[in-house]
């Protein structure tokens, strides 16, 4: 998962989060049940802080769930070991 972080920090890469988030996932979860939990675990509260962080600098506008939504259900397509590239945004460089 640190990997994935690191590449969508460097890559900077309009609409590349979901697939980040797909492949952060399916790379823990090609390290067995362990790293699939571990995945989840740290998926879950990366995205409940965020809806905290959210609710503080917005309000209760609902500010930023579909996007959430949108990143778990990227985070639950990496784990369950299915392509990540299926989120992978035309244009990527090839080195992600």
């Amino acid at each position: 998962m640190w990997r994935a972080y690191s590449d969508v920090r460097e890559a900077n890469y309009k609409g590349s989060d979901k697939y980040f988030h797909a492949r952060g996932n399916y790379d823990a979860a090609q390290r067995g049940p362990g790293g699939a939990w571990a995945a989840k675990v740290i998926s879950d509260a990366r995205e409940q802080t965020q809806r905290v962080t959210d609710l503080f600098k917005y309000g209760d506008s609902g500010h930023g769930v579909g996007d959430s939504r949108a990143d778990q259900r990227a985070n639950r397509w990496g784990r369950s070991s299915r392509d990540p590239n299926h989120f992978r945004p035309a244009g990527l460089p090839d080195n992600y």
